[in-house]
């Protein structure tokens, strides 16, 4: 995965150095969305949903142009934001878990 980290810089507060936001997107089971609100999708924005290799889950918004990804903002998982990826995971291993 290649990012364009260009404009990164125009990002003041956010606390969350360029290798943690890319290790959320590297996360095998990071979840990956297109949202259905016309002011995303007009942008060809996404979200991503993954954690760090240091378990700190981590939420960003997106662009991608299939060969790099632009990342317009990152942060870290509300608390309703950690249990929506827990609960994915949930569903994803029982789906997984049950067929065999």
């Amino acid at each position: 995965m290649d990012f364009d980290w260009d404009k990164w810089s125009d990002r003041p507060g956010c606390s969350l150095k360029q290798r943690e936001i890319e290790e959320s997107f590297e996360d095998p089971f990071s979840v990956r969305l297109l949202p259905d609100a016309p002011r995303f999708s007009v942008n060809a924005r996404y979200f991503n949903f993954g954690k760090t290799s240091s378990g700190e889950g981590v939420f960003a918004v997106y662009r991608a142009n299939g060969r790099q990804i632009q990342v317009v903002c990152a942060r870290l998982f509300t608390p309703e934001e950690g249990f929506f990826y827990e609960r994915q995971q949930d569903k994803l291993l029982s789906n997984n878990g049950g067929s065999g």
